[in-house]
């Protein structure tokens, strides 16, 4: 297996989704290549780490490193992973560090054979089944869930790989999206909750699955429809076969999807995120109206939401801020003598543009509260008169365990202050949560269908067996 050094992490205070999978099963084609460029598609959803993995029929290939896409892969690394079948991996950790030993697809061997897979979600037993696999003599080179669920897979009974894989999920508190690759077959399967998304289409009569549709739109894929919760769907020779692996359960998809993990141009559960931030705009106009000159979103997610807003206002929508965005994309990190001049690493405003002017401005979400004080900050600085708050999801309060990187109970700014108080230390003239109600208008969703555990503490699992990040780290 090639894997390419790692290389130095910025750390960053974003919320991060864990990760992106993709997948394809094409013969006689050779797909490393459209993997590349559906991972480079799904770049947001993970950007510590990417890989693939490929099958020629015979046997399973791999290539995985530290960084971008654009990063960990060229042409010579391309040309080196031959196959017709092969899944994709980019990653932001949720379980275990960041580091190379971590980077997915991952692949394990057993007596049936070998099998890779690639994992969006985050296992809150996973502590426990990795004690009872270690109990039965496996053994564990990685710190993450995903490498619990691949052995899991080898531990379970079944005349066959689907079979396996069903078996294995049973076991699985949690959210899981995965794609799996054995040397003939490619499948895909949803946790029983539908939490992260996966959906499927296909490229003639050839099937992709994916994170998010924006992947299947940059590589000429036809989107279809969004694998069912508790959905498993196999691709092989033999043809398509469809199982169940548990149904029943109480729909939870996770609604922070639609405010700021997915990509805008993505259709997820039926409906365009573009639209569904744009009527969260709207929703914020009339929960909390208010007198200015000028709307405008921090970019990039809250961009829907302002046009949303200043359409529903009337008040002119203008881009008042402008972002590098290239921040985030690399691995060197500003020393402290340029953080202490304060250099403008991320956002700079058009001071021709805001002086003078109130402005409402439009954000996604205030998670610690580090962010939001420097740009109202850079706001004021460019000579806006009054800046006004509006957030487009409710006050985020409890912690994710189900996929999302978000924060620590002790770090989240609204479990430990108010509204007017998160309002005096962003230093906003005025701030305007989003409702729960409004929330869900808006992404046109009834409340027993989603995960809003972040803002509510309802939970759609169990979590007080929940991991802490590197709570597998300790068992090395």
């Amino acid at each position: 297996m090639a894997v390419i050094a790692e290389s130095a992490k910025v750390a960053s205070g974003m919320i991060r989704d864990k990760c992106a999978v993709f997948g394809t099963f094409a013969p006689p084609e050779d797909v490393a290549r459209l993997i590349f460029f559906a991972l480079f598609a799904l770049q947001h959803r993970g950007q510590e780490s990417s890989g693939i993995v490929v099958s020629n029929g015979r046997e399973l290939r791999r290539h995985a490193g530290s960084g971008l896409v654009s990063q960990v892969f060229d042409e010579e690394a391309l040309s080196r992973l031959p196959g017709f079948s092969g899944i994709g991996h980019n990653r932001y950790s949720t379980t275990g560090s960041s580091g190379i030993v971590n980077a997915q697809p991952i692949v394990v061997s057993g007596p049936q054979g070998e099998i890779a897979l690639a994992h969006n979600g985050n296992i809150v037993n996973a502590a426990e089944l990795r004690h009872d696999l270690e109990e039965k003599g496996f053994r564990f080179h990685a710190t993450t869930d995903s490498e619990v669920i691949a052995n899991l897979i080898l531990a379970s009974p079944g005349r066959d790989w689907v079979e396996r894989v069903s078996t294995a999920t049973r076991r699985l508190i949690g959210a899981y999206s995965l794609t799996l690759l054995t040397r003939d077959t490619l499948m895909a399967v949803r946790d029983p909750h539908g939490v992260r998304p996966l959906c499927l289409g296909s490229i003639g009569s050839s099937p992709v699955v994916a994170s998010e549709s924006c992947a299947l739109d940059h590589v000429g894929a036809q989107f279809e429809r969004d694998l069912d919760p508790g959905e498993l769907v196999s691709f092989s020779t033999d043809g398509t076969r469809r199982t169940t692996i548990r149904d029943g359960q109480r729909q939870a998809f996770c609604v922070f999807e639609y405010v700021y993990l997915a990509r805008p141009d993505s259709i997820v559960e039926d409906r365009l995120v573009y639209a569904a931030r744009q009527r969260m705009g709207a929703r914020l106009w009339h929960e909390y109206p208010v007198d200015a000159d000028l709307v405008l979103g921090v970019p990039d997610s809250a961009i829907p939401a302002a046009i949303g807003f200043a359409e529903a206002s009337g008040i002119p929508y203008c881009e008042g801020l402008l972002k590098n965005r290239y921040i985030g994309r690399t691995f060197i990190s500003p020393d402290q003598h340029l953080r202490d001049m304060g250099v403008q690493l991320k956002f700079n405003p058009l001071a021709s543009t805001i002086a003078g002017k109130r402005l409402v401005v439009l954000d996604d979400s205030i998670v610690r509260g580090t962010t939001t004080p420097h740009v109202v900050g850079l706001l004021r600085a460019a000579g806006a008169r009054e800046v006004h708050l509006r957030i487009c999801a409710p006050p985020v309060m409890h912690p994710c365990f189900l996929g999302v990187d978000m924060a620590t109970e002790a770090e989240l700014i609204a479990t430990h202050k108010s509204v007017a108080a998160i309002r005096e230390h962003v230093q906003a003239d005025s701030l305007g949560y989003m409702s729960m109600e409004g929330l869900l208008e808006a992404v046109e969703r009834p409340a027993n269908t989603v995960c809003d555990a972040c803002f509510t503490g309802n939970y759609p699992v169990p979590v007080q067996m929940a991991l802490g990040k590197f709570a597998l780290e300790a068992t090395q």
